[in-house]
């Protein structure tokens, strides 16, 4: 291991120009024959446990000790192996780097490399396979992914085989002490907030039936008004607008600082006030109050979106309530002006975007992820944005589960128990993190998600650009031309292997590889094993050009969610040319709303018991517990 760079993460937003599909995983495609292998001699493993230290502080009993680059000539390499150093273990999909001594056949490297449990049992091979013929280097990533905080063994196989041992991150356990800290009530008293503090604060509640919405945006340097669609009155009662109190462990750079991860988790900086939007059914709630369920807004959105994606909840009988995202929402001076018989009232929206980078204008995702390139933080991108998020709606359950009366007048308005959530794209990503951590959810929907947040960004046409101006604010830079500035040279599973990559191409993969492993604690892909598969559905939009279909299925597989998982057929309806990742929110794409939303309204009200195909026999949407083989034609 030698320099290490990474990309500022964003995920989700708008169309792309390009459907992009992904083969079944598997061993590596036929390539051409290459140099015969018998005679060759390994020089070098990666990953290897030789590149950590003993450190009982952390829960594998090791850390990272990376060689440390000449942070004169190459300061962002340096940054990240910082960064890179003081977690607890490798990559749960690591890039694999076989050095030989001489040239050798990549493919049939691959074919003879095997990543085996060091208890023994499971195993997996290579994929994903790019040779260096100038190093005679084989790089390749595991068939599957690897179990966190656990040890392996890398055997290369051959005349002269040879084998390493490494160790992988415990990339879930950040997260999970955040929620053990909430549920010890330690997080709280660190914050400074009381036991009566825990609770929603009401800013204003209107009958829905007549009321209009607008939301006033702070964009630092002026306000925008910003028209709020609303499909929700269908059965909806009132709204309710407010805050509650929420612990922070964000720094000011929106990084939460590593701790050694056998101790008690990442320490609480302070607390924020959040808002809350909230939809009760019409009429008395029942005896314990309305069943509810948190909704989850996308990337660039705001939780407005809530009265685009709970046009059928109220008339099931549950109510829906949704915050922000870190970073979104625009300012925090942003307003909520609600209008009914003529009369305008104007109530605070707590905004959560922040001016983070001093130009004067706070942008609609801004504050969500760390500053780019070349800041020292960059290769954290939005990591610790979707930690937080997800520790935010961990405590909005925990407020809710201590009882909700909105008018104080003795009256429970919410169930405190069996609280369901559901997500739409970046909501999908954080939900699914919250699916694999959090116990007290009920039914969990997740729409459009995908993962690594990286192969969504170099994947995506919208989100390549960003990619790219990580890559040139490198230090040094690394774009080497091509599709928006770069070219990776990178196969998706299942494809041959890479024999001729472009130049300039191994330092871009090294660069993205390194900064996937230092953002798997807040990468969906990482929790998906952990999801309770009984009581998810994953809906995905085939040609989807947002979170792009191979980054879909990786989440899928990681988790074993294909009997959990509906595809969405844009490409058989009307709107086939357009980018069907907004679906579940865009009643212009008129089969895939009203299905998708019946779906997951039915879902969320069995508490995960019932998951329909909302067309019966017809091809629109497709169950996976109908085609176990749904994933291996995106």
């Amino acid at each position: 291991m030698r320099s290490n760079r990474a990309v500022r993460t964003i995920v989700l937003s708008a169309g792309l120009a390009a459907v992009l599909a992904v083969a079944p995983a598997g061993p590596a495609a036929s390539a051409p024959a290459g140099p015969p292998t018998g005679s060759a001699t390994v020089v070098s493993l990666f990953p290897s446990d030789s590149l950590s230290v003993a450190d009982p502080g952390q829960l594998t009993g090791r850390r990272v000790s990376l060689p440390v680059p000449d942070c004169a000539t190459h300061p962002t390499d340096c940054n990240t192996v910082e960064l890179l150093n003081q977690l607890d273990g490798f990559d749960l999909d690591p890039r694999l780097a076989l050095r030989f001594d001489r040239p050798v056949d990549a493919a049939e490297v691959a074919a003879g490399t095997t990543i085996r449990a060091a208890g023994g049992g499971w195993s997996t091979g290579v994929n994903r396979v790019v040779y260096d013929a100038a190093t005679y280097t084989v790089y390749g990533h595991p068939v599957d992914q690897l179990a966190p905080g656990s040890t392996f063994i890398l055997r290369v196989g051959g005349a002269r085989p040879a084998r390493a041992t490494f160790t992988t991150m415990s990339a879930t356990d950040g997260l999970r002490d955040l929620r053990r800290q909430l549920d010890g009530g330690v997080a709280f008293a660190a914050a400074g907030i009381s036991e009566d503090d825990r609770q929603l604060r009401v800013d204003a509640a209107v009958p829905a039936a007549g009321t209009t919405l607008t939301y006033n945006a702070d964009l630092g340097a002026g306000r925008l008004p910003i028209p709020v669609f609303n499909l929700s009155g269908l059965a909806a009662g009132a709204y309710v607008f407010g805050s509650y109190l929420a612990p922070s462990w964000l720094t000011a750079d929106v990084v939460i600082p590593q701790t050694p991860t056998a101790d008690d988790g990442p320490l609480v900086q302070g607390a924020a006030r959040l808002p809350f939007v909230l939809i009760l059914p019409a009429g008395v709630p029942p005896t314990g109050g309305w069943p509810v369920a948190v909704f989850g807004h996308g990337f660039t959105r705001w939780n407005a979106d809530l009265f685009l994606a709970a046009t059928q909840n109220a008339a099931r009988g549950f109510a829906t309530i949704a915050t922000d995202v870190v970073g979104h929402g625009y300012g925090p001076a942003s307003t909520w002006r609600i209008t009914r018989d003529g009369v305008t009232r104007t109530v605070p929206a707590y905004g959560r975007g922040i001016d983070l980078d001093g130009d004067g204008i706070i942008a609609e995702t801004e504050g969500v992820s760390t500053l780019p390139q070349p800041a020292a933080f960059a290769q954290i991108g939005s990591r610790d944005g979707l930690r937080q998020t997800a520790a935010d709606i961990m405590t909005l359950v925990r407020v809710i589960a201590r009882g909700v009366d909105l008018n104080a007048d003795g009256v429970r308005d919410l169930q405190r128990v069996g609280t369901d959530y559901y997500g739409q794209s970046f909501g999908g990503i954080y939900g699914t993190m919250l699916a694999g951590i959090d116990p007290l959810l009920d039914a969990i929907g997740l729409n459009v998600p995908g993962g690594p947040i990286s192969e969504i960004a170099r994947l995506s046409p919208s989100f390549r650009p960003l990619v790219s101006q990580a890559l040139a604010g490198a230090q040094p830079p690394l774009l080497n031309g091509g599709f928006y500035g770069f070219t990776e040279s990178l196969p998706l599973a299942g494809q041959p292997p890479v024999l001729d990559p472009a130049p300039g191409a191994l330092p871009i993969q090294e660069f993205l590889a390194e900064q996937t492993w230092l953002n798997r604690p807040g990468s969906p892909e990482t929790f998906a094993p952990l999801a309770p598969d009984n009581r998810v559905l994953i809906q995905v939009a085939r040609g989807d050009e947002t979170v792009p279909n191979p980054t879909s299925a990786t989440l899928i597989r990681a988790g074993g969610l294909v009997p959990q998982t509906s595809l969405y057929r844009n490409d058989l309806t009307a709107r086939s040319d357009d980018n069907p990742h907004g679906f579940l929110l865009d009643p212009t794409f008129v089969i895939g709303f009203i299905g998708g939303q019946t779906q997951m309204s039915t879902f969320l009200a069995s508490a995960g018991r019932l998951l329909i195909d909302p067309d019966g026999p017809r091809p629109i949407f497709q169950l996976g517990r109908d085609s176990p083989g749904l994933t291996d034609d995106w």
